[in-house]
């Protein structure tokens, strides 16, 4: 579904130029730019920021986040809560991840964050998936050596896509549930979608890889 825009939110965005950062020249910087050298942490496709800054407040003075995501109509929903839990430790960009190697240095993240990405469902689209083997190479580039990759999804499709890319790819798979929310794991922070989905009932995926 093609969002509405909304004139308000480039002037709106520009209040919160201490979180929302435009997409210069931080390559190999992020750490030095946030103060510290906790971990850095990289969400892929924000949203409207329920994760990032359940994340961020739960770790804080642990984890560093970055959030990424190319709508900034939402994305100032996820600015508008940073702003308001305080979080020091979360920056966030509107910005296209196929640029990702442009962002970040290599062996500069530590975890990606893949949730509820566009399943992209005709297979002459497969390449625009996030987790298409083209983008797991970018991934690999930017993550530590045996850095992660963290994925979630209601789509059943894209989650055995996903697999076999993973699989093909060579990385280590953990974790992997068909039914997140009986699987008794802890830990758990949902995203907007998550809570949209599973208060229908529906089953959310989830594994975790270990690009070597």
């Amino acid at each position: 579904m093609r969002l509405r825009k909304k004139p308000w939110v480039a002037e709106a965005l520009a209040g919160y130029g201490d979180i929302v950062l435009k997409a210069d020249d931080y390559k190999g910087q992020w750490r030095e730019l946030l103060g510290n050298n906790l971990p850095l942490h990289v969400e892929v496709g924000t949203g409207k920021g329920q994760f990032i800054a359940g994340m961020a407040e739960r770790y804080k003075g642990e984890l560093n986040f970055i959030g990424l995501e190319a709508q900034q109509d939402v994305l100032i929903y996820a600015a508008k809560k940073v702003r308001e839990q305080q979080l020091n430790n979360v920056r966030l960009l509107v910005f296209n991840i196929n640029d990702i190697l442009d962002l970040f240095a290599p062996g500069e993240v530590e975890r990606l964050y893949i949730n509820f990405c566009d399943p992209w469902p005709k297979n002459r689209h497969a390449r625009r998936r996030l987790t298409h083997s083209g983008f797991l190479a970018k991934y690999r580039t930017v993550l530590v050596p045996g850095g992660q990759v963290y994925f979630k999804t209601d789509n059943e499709k894209l989650f055995e896509f996903s697999l076999n890319q993973f699989a093909d790819s060579g990385a280590k798979l953990a974790n992997i549930t068909f039914d997140l929310h009986n699987s008794g794991y802890q830990g758990n922070i949902m995203t907007e979608y998550e809570t949209r989905f599973s208060s229908r009932g529906m089953r959310i995926y989830r594994c975790e890889i270990t690009l070597g």
